[in-house]
């Protein structure tokens, strides 16, 4: 098959999902993860790793329900770019709450650093974002060349700078001091390069200190945000909290230690919307065992 048959297809698909009235999408979407579930695979033994050593003393049942729900919203998420990329402005604005402490247009008079996670809803709430006002945010580059070109083209159709992580420091840098924000997600294993090993749920999680870094050259807020998919299908709710007291700190490990904390806060919220998928665990210190 070839690269530009691939790209039609591809994004054929997305467009018959952004076509679809969006709870058809989402109940699709669910029920192929659960289904998908029942099947052993290398994804699932990650989420029951991870959700094993992040909750110990969970009852095993209970723990088994979650990681099931997990791999229903996963691949719900997915189907779901349909809507996020190729859906019109005005229908995805329809599917977004947005709940903010902040008043979002003052972001263009002081640096502001949107720090962001990885729950299932993410891409929803950027998009919203990016069709009201500027904003740069970081992506990291996808395995396949097809599905990243498409994703950095959709994602930016509202006007949202790309800028790829590797090597973007002194992008980021001119961005924030040009009264831009810059939306990023520190919570994932990217290597042992600008990272901290401190806790995650108790368990030493390798954590980028991209955040703290930033914000100390720039002299930029720091301001936590999630996106949360709502119950019954009604879509999402992109919300944005107060600037956090004191980040940076002039430690990046203490910077680093907060950041989790708050995500930890905010899973207790939404369990099964954080992306247990990944292989958060990945790098572990010197003398640990892997674990996957």
């Amino acid at each position: 098959m070839t690269h530009r048959l691939q790209a039609a297809l591809t994004i054929a698909a997305f467009k018959l999902f952004a076509a679809l009235p969006y709870g058809v999408t989402a109940r699709l979407g669910d029920a192929i993860g659960r289904l998908l579930y029942r099947i052993p695979s290398r994804r699932r033994r990650i989420v029951h790793t991870n959700l094993a050593l992040c909750f110990p003393d969970m009852d095993p049942g209970k723990r088994e329900q979650l990681a099931r729900d997990h791999f229903g919203h996963v691949l719900r998420s997915y189907l779901e770019r349909g809507v996020q990329w190729f859906g019109n402005a005005e229908r995805l604005s329809k599917l977004v709450e947005l709940d903010s402490r902040i008043d979002l247009a003052s972001c263009a008079e002081h640096p502001t650093i949107f720090m962001g996670f990885h729950f299932v809803g993410i891409e929803a709430g950027c998009m919203f974002y990016s069709m009201r006002h500027p904003v740069a945010s970081l992506y990291t580059r996808m395995s396949s060349p097809l599905l990243e070109q498409i994703s950095r083209t959709q994602r930016g159709r509202f006007g949202a700078e790309m800028i790829p992580r590797n090597g973007s420091g002194k992008q980021v840098v001119r961005t924030l001091r040009a009264g831009c924000p810059v939306m990023l997600a520190a919570d994932m294993d990217f290597g042992i390069n600008d990272s901290v090993f401190v806790p995650f749920f108790g368990v030493p999680a390798c954590t980028l200190t991209s955040a703290s870094r930033l914000a100390s050259m720039t002299g930029a807020r720091v301001v936590p945000f999630t996106t949360e998919v709502l119950p019954d299908y009604r879509g999402y709710r992109l919300r944005v909290f107060d600037p956090l007291e004191g980040f940076p700190s002039g430690c990046v490990e203490e910077d680093s230690r907060r950041m989790n904390a708050f995500l930890e806060t905010q899973i207790a919220t939404m369990p099964e919307q954080y992306y247990w998928i990944h292989r958060r665990f990945k790098n572990r210190p010197e003398g640990m065992p892997p674990v996957y």
